[in-house]
């Protein structure tokens, strides 16, 4: 197929994404718009998506429908990012590792031990990087909402990892970034980028020996049957996006868009993340009540890990390319300032 045609194609498709909401608009229908999440049930997660429908729905008084696709029903979050970028879904909330699909550069965010705690990134995220960011994502054609949050991320597997010589000549599941595999070539290990819907058979069929995985994921998906050790390396406390099509956002009236922001605000980033390190803590008795086993690290353990991959931060931001030195200065900047 020429590139002519795949444009033609993409354009009917963008057209009939939008069509529907404009002819809603029109007749004064309600305006229906698919949210996707890998969110599986029953958790934080899932329950953030569906007080948003909520909240746009009492908004809006019954205009705009927000329709949730959690549990990876339209496809895994590095599938329906892409499609909300070309318009075929509206809208949905993604890990800042698929986020990172359509902007590289906010895979920085994922460099490992770069903070030093969770109110240095939440200050740096909500005070010097959030119009950048949804400056990156206009320019994709993404429309950026807010930031929402994926949790605390530690070493999983079948043993503990209180050292990173321990991870010498193992497989590992990497994230799907181009900063993705440095956690483990740093340390020795070898990386495999997988999606987070092959991370239990991965690990049931020894593909991988080794991965990093948040609180909330770990236990829901049931990974934590399969590798029931959890290391409490606390090297990422991974953000998200909630993002749109930006074509679909700007053909919304002006009275929904804002309907859309309000329900932002309802429930904004710093609620988001003050939920999910709430139910974290829960998740971790959970997880001993069902026989798995947390490996607690000391201060100095932990303090060899960071110092490790302190090396590879500037190895990574020329990886990224693009516009990734401007958001590493604000990175940094903002990380000089919310220290103060």
């Amino acid at each position: 197929m020429s590139i002519e045609t795949r444009t033609v194609f993409a354009a009917f498709a963008i057209a009939a994404a939008i069509a529907p909401a404009q002819q809603a608009l029109a007749q004064g229908a309600p305006v229906e718009l698919r949210y996707a999440s890998s969110a599986p049930p029953k958790t934080v997660w899932a329950m953030q998506v569906d007080r948003f429908a909520a909240n746009v729905a009492e908004l809006s008084k019954g205009s705009l429908k927000i329709s949730a696709f959690i549990n990876s029903q339209l496809g895994s979050e590095q599938d329906t990012i892409q499609q909300v970028a070309r318009g075929r879904i509206d809208m949905g909330g993604y890990s800042v590792t698929a986020g990172s699909l359509i902007v590289p550069e906010i895979s920085l965010l994922n460099l490992p031990f770069l903070f030093k705690d969770t109110a240095e990134q939440d200050c740096v995220l909500d005070k010097h990087l959030t119009k950048m960011t949804a400056d990156l994502f206009a320019k994709k054609g993404v429309q950026f909402l807010d930031w929402n949050h994926v949790g605390i991320t530690n070493l999983i597997g079948k043993k503990a990892f209180v050292s990173p010589d321990e991870l010498k000549g193992l497989k590992a599941r990497a994230q799907p970034t181009k900063i993705g595999p440095y956690l483990w070539t740093t340390f020795g290990a070898n990386p495999n980028p997988l999606p987070v819907t092959e991370w239990n058979s991965a690990h049931q069929t020894g593909l991988v020996d080794v991965a990093d995985a948040p609180m909330t994921f770990y236990v829901f998906s049931g990974l934590n049957k399969v590798a029931p050790v959890l290391t409490m390396t606390r090297h990422l406390d991974q953000g998200g996006v909630s993002v749109m099509n930006k074509a679909v956002y700007d053909k919304l009236s002006p009275e929904a868009r804002k309907v859309i922001e309000e329900a932002g605000v309802k429930a904004p980033g710093a609620m988001l993340r003050k939920e999910v390190r709430e139910f974290e803590l829960k998740l971790s008795a959970l997880h001993k009540s069902q026989g798995g086993t947390i490996v607690e690290l000391t201060p100095e353990q932990r303090d060899v890990w960071r110092k490790g991959m302190e090396a590879s931060w500037t190895k990574a931001v020329a990886a990224v390319g693009g516009e990734s030195n401007a958001y590493w200065k604000a990175i940094q900047e903002g990380i000089k300032d919310c220290s103060k």
